[in-house]
C-alpha cells in the first residue's frame, strides 16, 4: 500500500509540549504542600498587618539575626556594629547569611521580615513533604498523608514561621537529613544522595548547633552502610563529620571561642552554679518538666498541644519502632526516634521556656511521624475488629490533625499580638534612640535586637549575646555585673554605655541607672521580658564607693582585700562558691553609718566562705568583713583553721565586723573561713598588718 503510513511509526511530540507537561506535573505534585503553606502564610501575615499595619516578627531575637545580616552585607560580619569587637550572638550562623543578600538588595527596616517570612513558610511546605516521605516506608500512604497534614495543623510551626527566625528552615533541614540518611541505609547510595546528605546536614549544623546531632547521624549512616564494604567507602562517612567539626572551627577562627556567645549564656555546661551534682539535677529537672508538663500540653505548651498527650506521643515513638522492625526499615525508625528525642537537647539550657518554646519545636516532626505510625497500628487493629474497615488509619490520623488544628486560630492571633508587643516596645524604643540619643553614644541594652537594629548606635549587651565577654558577668549575677562595671570604669571607660534602654529588673544594678528619659509600657503581650522598658542616662558616680571600709581609720595600710562577687578578685583569692546557686547575688546601693552613699556587690545565702589572703608570715594582722545578716546571726571567722573571731550580729542593716589574726595564723597564703547561721550576705573583706 504505497503512500500509507506504518501504524507503528512513533508520533513526534513538540518539545514545548513535553516541558509544559513536566511543569504541570510538578505543580500538581507541589500543590498539596504549597497551597496549605500559602494559606497559613496569608492568614498569619494578614493578622500581623491587622495589628501593626506593617511587617513585624514575633521575637526581638529576630532583629539580632537581621542586624548580623546587615553586618554581613556591609562587610563587617560577626560584628554587631561596625568597629565593635567580634561577637557571635545569633542563635544561627547560617540564617543571617541567608538574609544578608536581601538586606543588600534593599529590604531595610521592617521589610527584611518579608524574605524571612517567605523562606520560613516555603520551608514549612517542604517540611510537610519531608514528613510524608519519612513516614511512608514506615506506615504507608494514608499515615504519611496524615503526617504531612499534621505539620500544617501544628501551631508551633506556624508560630515559628511567623517569628522571622530560623526555626522552620532548621526543622526542614534536620527532617530531610533524617529522611535522606534513611533512604541511604535502605539502598539509595549514589553520589547525588551523598551530596544531598552532606549539604543538608551542613545546613542543619549551621542553622543551629543541635543540627550537629544529625551531621553525626548522617556520618554514622554512610559509614555503616557503604556502597562497597571497603575502608574507602566507609571513610565517606567522615564527610558529614567534617561538617560537624567545621562549625566550632569557624567560631574559633572568628572569635577565639569554639561556641557562640549565646551558648555561653544559655547552656548549663560551663555555668559556675551548675557544676557536679547540680548539673545533673538541673538537667533531670528540665527532663521532668518536659515529659511531665510540656509534652502533656500544660502551662507553657497549652497553646500548641492538646492536654494529656504525653502517653500517646510516647506510644507513637514505640509504634515507629514496631513498624520499622516489622517492615525492615529499622534504621529509619531509629532516626525518627532520634529526631523526636533530640527535643531533649534544650534540657541542657538553664531554661528552655523562652520564646514560646521555639527551641523545642524544630524536633516536633519526629513526634508527628510517631503519631502517624500510631495511627497506622491503631488503624490496623480497628480494621481487624471491624472486619476490613480500611478508613481507620486516615480516621485516627485525621483526629490528630483536628486536635492540632483547633489551636491554630489562637496561635495565629498570638503571632500578631506578639509582633505588636515587640513593635510597641523594643522597636519603638529603638526608633526613639535613633532620633534622641547623640550620634556615637553607646547604649546598654537587655534586649539587644530591635534597639540595635533600629537605633543604629553601638550597643553594650548586658546579657552578653552581642557584646563579647559580657556573658560571664550576666551568668554570675547582679553583684558581679556591678563589680565588673567598676573595673571597666577604671580601666576601659569607653566600653561602658552612655545610656541604658532595658528592663530595670533585668539589670538589677540601679546604681548605674541615672535619670529616666523615656519608656514604653505594654501590658497586653506576654512575649515581652517585662511590661515596662525604660531609657536612662548612665550614672557611674557611685561606682567605687564601696572599695574601702567605712570603719574607723585602720592602724596600717590595707595589704590585701577580697571584693566578693568581683569575678577577677575572687579568682585571685581562690574564693570558693561552696554550693552557691543561680540568683544568689545582689548589687547593694545604700549608705554607711554616716549617711555617705555606698554601693557594693555581694553574694547572698552564704553559710560558709573560704578564700586565701596574702600576708607577711608570722606578723599579726587585723581584718574587717562587710556583711548583712538577720538579727542574731552567729558568725565565726577562722584563719589557718583556728577561730579568730566569734560574734552575734546585733543589727539588721549591713555592717562591718573587725577581727584579729594572731601571728601564729598568718602565712604567705592564709586560708580564711567564715561560718554563719543563719545565712549572711557577704560583700567585702580587708586585711591590714
Amino acid at each position: 500500500m504505497s503512500g500509507a503510513r506504518c501504524c507503528y511509526e512513533p508520533r513526534v511530540v513538540p518539545l514545548r509540549n513535553v516541558i509544559t507537561r513536566l511543569r504541570l506535573g510538578r505543580l500538581v505534585d507541589a500543590a498539596p504542600f504549597a497551597l496549605p503553606a500559602a494559606f497559613l502564610a496569608w492568614r498569619t501575615i494578614r493578622a500581623v498587618y491587622t495589628y501593626l499595619g506593617h511587617a513585624g516578627p514575633t521575637l526581638d531575637d529576630a532583629y539580632i539575626h537581621y542586624q548580623y545580616a546587615r553586618a554581613i552585607a556591609e562587610g563587617h560580619p560577626f560584628r554587631f556594629h561596625a568597629g565593635e569587637a567580634v561577637s557571635t550572638g545569633a542563635t544561627s550562623l547560617l540564617w543571617p547569611a541567608v538574609l544578608a543578600p536581601f538586606w543588600a538588595l534593599g529590604f531595610r527596616d521592617t521589610a527584611i521580615v518579608w524574605p524571612a517570612w517567605v523562606l520560613s513558610f516555603a520551608a514549612l511546605a517542604l517540611l510537610s513533604r519531608e514528613a510524608m516521605l519519612l513516614t511512608r516506608p514506615l506506615a504507608g500512604r494514608s499515615a504519611a498523608a496524615g503526617a504531612a497534614a499534621m505539620v500544617f495543623a501544628f501551631g508551633g510551626f506556624t508560630w515559628c514561621a511567623g517569628s522571622g527566625m530560623e526555626v522552620v528552615p532548621f526543622a526542614w533541614a534536620i527532617a530531610r537529613t533524617a529522611r535522606v540518611a534513611s533512604a541511604w541505609a535502605e539502598g539509595a547510595r549514589d553520589r547525588a544522595s551523598l551530596v544531598d546528605l552532606v549539604a543538608t546536614s551542613a545546613a542543619a549544623a549551621l542553622l543551629r548547633p543541635e543540627g550537629g546531632l544529625f551531621a553525626l547521624a548522617a556520618g554514622v549512616t554512610v559509614a555503616a552502610f557503604p556502597v562497597e564494604r571497603t575502608l574507602r567507602d566507609r571513610a565517606r562517612g567522615l564527610l558529614p563529620l567534617i561538617v560537624l567539626a567545621a562549625t566550632p572551627l569557624l567560631l574559633w577562627l572568628v572569635s577565639g571561642r569554639a561556641r557562640t556567645d549565646t551558648a555561653a549564656v544559655k547552656l548549663l555546661f560551663g555555668n559556675p552554679y551548675y557544676a557536679g551534682p547540680a548539673l545533673g539535677a538541673a538537667i533531670a529537672s528540665n527532663v521532668h518538666l518536659f515529659f511531665g508538663t510540656l509534652l502533656q500540653g500544660e502551662v507553657w505548651s497549652a497553646e500548641f498541644l492538646p492536654p494529656h498527650g504525653a502517653p500517646i506521643a510516647l506510644l507513637g515513638l514505640t509504634s515507629a519502632v514496631i513498624l520499622g522492625v516489622r517492615r525492615g526499615v529499622a534504621w529509619r525508625a531509629g532516626l525518627v526516634v532520634l529526631l523526636a528525642l533530640a527535643m531533649l537537647a534544650p534540657c541542657t539550657y538553664v531554661t528552655f521556656l523562652w520564646n514560646r518554646l521555639r527551641y523545642l519545636w524544630p524536633f516536633a516532626t519526629g513526634w508527628i511521624v510517631g503519631l502517624a505510625c500510631f495511627a497506622r497500628l491503631a488503624g490496623d487493629l480497628l480494621a481487624r475488629v471491624r472486619g476490613g474497615f480500611r478508613a481507620a488509619t486516615p480516621l485516627v490520623a485525621g483526629t490528630f490533625v483536628g486536635l492540632f488544628a483547633t489551636r491554630l486560630d489562637g496561635v495565629i492571633d498570638d503571632v500578631a499580638n506578639s509582633a505588636s508587643g515587640i513593635d510597641r516596645q523594643q522597636t519603638a524604643l529603638g526608633r526613639w534612640a535613633r532620633e534622641n540619643v547623640p550620634a556615637g553614644a553607646r547604649v546598654g541594652v537587655s534586649d539587644t535586637g530591635a534597639i540595635g537594629y533600629f537605633g543604629e548606635h553601638p550597643t553594650f549587651d548586658i546579657v552578653g549575646l552581642t557584646t563579647a565577654d559580657e556573658g560571664r558577668y550576666w551568668v554570675a549575677g547582679a553583684g558581679s555585673r556591678l563589680e565588673h562595671y567598676e573595673r571597666l570604669r577604671a580601666s576601659a571607660p569607653s566600653r561602658l554605655p552612655d545610656f541604658f534602654i532595658l528592663y530595670p529588673e533585668w539589670c538589677a544594678c540601679d546604681a548605674v541607672l541615672g535619670a529616666p528619659l523615656h519608656e514604653a509600657t505594654v501590658t497586653d503581650s506576654t512575649i515581652l521580658g517585662g511590661q515596662t522598658m525604660r531609657a536612662y542616662r548612665a550614672d557611674y558616680a557611685r561606682l567605687g564607693s564601696g572599695e574601702l571600709p567605712w570603719s574607723a581609720p585602720l592602724p596600717s595600710p590595707i595589704v590585701d582585700a577580697l571584693d566578693v562577687a568581683d569575678l577577677e578578685d575572687e579568682a585571685a583569692h581562690a574564693y570558693e562558691l561552696l554550693g552557691a546557686r543561680d540568683g544568689e547575688q545582689v548589687a547593694r546601693a545604700g549608705e554607711d553609718p554616716s549617711g555617705r552613699p555606698v554601693v557594693d556587690g555581694g553574694r547572698t545565702e552564704r553559710t560558709g566562705e573560704r578564700f586565701v589572703v596574702r600576708l607577711h608570715e608570722g606578723a599579726a594582722a587585723r581584718g574587717i568583713v562587710r556583711l548583712e545578716a538577720p538579727l542574731g546571726s552567729h558568725v565565726i571567722v577562722r584563719a589557718s583553721g583556728r577561730v579568730v573571731a566569734e560574734t552575734d550580729v546585733a543589727a539588721t542593716d549591713w555592717r562591718e565586723i573587725p577581727f584579729v589574726l594572731p601571728p601564729e595564723t598568718t602565712k604567705a597564703s592564709t586560708l580564711v573561713e567564715v561560718d554563719a547561721r543563719p545565712a549572711i550576705i557577704a560583700y567585702h573583706y580587708w586585711v591590714t598588718q
